[in-house]
């Protein structure tokens, strides 16, 4: 009975020092599990400072959550890797992690690393083109910006415009794309190819287009082509929204009177058109022998000479109701805008007044 009793005793002692470990473990184990989500948690949210703030950082398609993580430390985005790999496994979706270029700022946390990498951000080049430039701006802008392998010269991307079938649905006649390359400010992924910026530039001129407007075309007697036509001339003639439906009335004002549009821009088109424009219209451009120099040949030229923007558009189709057929500058604003005559008398007088502030302009 003794020795039964003693062997209740040890085995009871035995139990409660076992407890006792067991208690010392699961303490032990507790504080160390606090102190690696502590650590964990301080990890993620402190900021760190990198030198590749002004560079981009390139994840390629295919990379794994760690080769990512991997390459982010080995370019000190990330100034460890394990606790960012230990929260993707037990808290995270790593799935999340997208390719792309990024740009992380400095200081930064790691957890604001994954916001970044969760956007999949892709570097694009920015492509304005201006209101009212021709294809030939358009094509030396393109190789400035979107240089090729092997290089695309901007006779091969004037080529390219050749091809008018972007546009045959809209303007079977076209004989290239001028006019129908909409001027704006795009987003392009830097491997953008030539063609696929003339594309996108088509694409957003025919969304620009509205249905309607080919019933409005056929109600003034025109095509859209032609529409399309002097809303580029209005376009290189007036900066101003607010003017331009007087100049269409000018325009149309002219063309129902049979007298020549004189459009000295006409002019330059054809220096372009010929790669001998300057900057400076001479004498010899005004008296070029070609359709679209207004000023020797009536009526409308062959296309249009230049990008047009929705509000010249709109004038082409909806001219001002005026008795106006002469234009002038407005010297006393100096602003781009203009006066506007019926009579010759009265254009004369302006057109006097505007060429001795041109003199005086030139001997300042």
């Amino acid at each position: 009975m003794r020795v039964y009793l003693r062997l209740i005793f040890l085995l009871k002692f035995n139990l409660m020092k076992f407890i006792k470990i067991l208690s010392v473990l699961f303490v032990l184990s507790l504080l160390a599990a606090v102190g690696v989500s502590i650590w964990i948690y301080s990890s993620l949210n402190k900021s760190h400072q990198h030198s590749k703030a002004s560079q981009f950082i390139q994840i390629l398609k295919g990379s794994t959550p760690n080769e990512i993580i991997g390459k982010l430390q080995a370019e000190g985005i990330l100034q460890n890797e394990l606790p960012i790999q230990i929260y993707l496994r037990s808290f995270g979706d790593a799935s999340n992690l997208k390719a792309g270029e990024y740009q992380f700022a400095s200081p930064i946390t790691p957890l604001q690393v994954l916001s970044e990498l969760s956007k999949g951000e892709e570097r694009t080049t920015k492509f304005t083109v201006p209101e009212g430039y021709t294809r030939f701006d358009i094509a030396k802008r393109i190789h400035e910006k979107f240089p090729t392998t092997p290089p695309t010269d901007e006779k091969a991307i004037l080529t390219l415009m050749d091809d008018s079938t972007l546009i045959k649905d809209f303007d079977s006649k076209a004989k290239n794309l001028e006019g129908y390359m909409f001027p704006s400010t795009y987003d392009f992924p830097r491997d953008t190819k030539p063609a696929e910026v003339i594309r996108r530039m088509v694409e957003q001129f025919k969304r620009v287009w509205q249905p309607e407007w080919n019933e409005r075309a056929r109600a003034l007697g025109r095509t859209p082509h032609e529409i399309v036509t002097i809303a580029s001339l209005v376009e290189t003639e007036s900066k101003f929204d607010a003017e331009r439906a007087m100049v269409a009335s000018v325009i149309y004002n002219r063309l129902s009177k049979n007298i020549p549009l004189g459009i000295d821009q006409t002019a330059v088109y054809v220096a372009k058109m010929q790669n001998r424009w300057d900057g400076t219209i001479n004498k010899s451009d005004l008296e070029v022998d070609s359709p679209y120099n207004t000023r020797r040949f009536g009526g409308i030229p062959p296309g249009p000479i230049s990008s047009i923007s929705e509000s010249a558009l709109e004038a082409a189709l909806n001219p001002a109701k005026t008795d106006y057929i002469f234009y002038v500058l407005n010297v006393e604003k100096n602003d781009g805008s203009h006066h506007f005559y019926a009579s010759a008398t009265d254009f004369e007088r302006g057109k006097a007044a505007y060429q001795k502030w041109l003199a005086e302009q030139r001997n300042k």
